[in-house]
């Protein structure tokens, strides 16, 4: 799949639900079936940490393997179907004016901060940090064991011939977005990326807007 920028017919005016996300927020809503959720970069370069599950079960959620394997692709842009742990297609991206999300970078953690950058930059907050914070305050069970693979919008994670992931400058701008129709009943579990130590954001985590239009 090559890139394929792609702008909305859609007005921001209209839209039923519109959410600013500080940088290094979480975020958590539900968007229902033939619903159209856009996550809009509003400033440039900042790196989106999303998930999705079924919203009536989420046992099932966004499985990087089956997209990546569906599309043939390990880059995400308009046309892939995000596809579920389940092999059903969860949302289909309609519009991108970025070009391609990262499906391979994973999320930021103590962990990764300590092995990426240094032992002293354990401490600093996290999207997996964030992402345990908001499905704590969503209070429906889940937990650290509900953490898969997640997408990375707006992130560029350039693969090497090597095969190594090069955590790369951004490719995307102030008022770039990525917008995707829901084909059945999803929760959509954001982290802003609170990352300081990484290129892709400029070392300046910045605020996302998440909007929403009814079918």
């Amino acid at each position: 799949m090559s890139t394929a920028l792609v702008e909305s017919p859609l007005e921001a005016s209209r839209a039923v639900f519109r959410q600013v996300v500080p940088a290094g927020e979480p975020f958590t809503g539900i968007v229902r079936k033939g619903q159209t959720l856009r996550i809009l970069d509003l400033v440039g370069n900042q790196a989106v940490d999303t998930l999705f599950y079924n919203a009536e079960d989420p046992e099932e959620r966004y499985s990087a393997n089956d997209t990546i394997r569906a599309q043939g692709n390990i880059y995400l842009t308009t046309g892939t179907k995000l596809m579920s742990s389940e092999g059903r297609v969860m949302l289909t991206i309609t519009a991108d004016t970025c070009g391609r999300h990262d499906t391979l970078g994973g999320a930021c953690s103590a962990e990764s901060n300590t092995v990426r950058y240094a032992l002293d930059k354990r401490h600093m907050h996290s999207c997996r940090d964030s992402f345990l914070l908001a499905l704590a305050e969503y209070d429906h069970g889940m937990g650290k064991r509900d953490l898969s693979s997640n997408i990375n919008f707006f992130m560029n994670v350039p693969v090497t011939p090597d095969g190594e992931l090069c955590f790369a400058d951004g490719i995307s701008a102030p008022g770039r977005y990525v917008e995707m129709r829901a084909e059945m009943d999803v929760l959509v579990l954001i982290s802003n990326c609170p990352q300081l130590n990484n290129p892709c954001n400029a070392y300046n985590p910045t605020p996302a807007e998440v909007l929403v239009w009814d079918a």
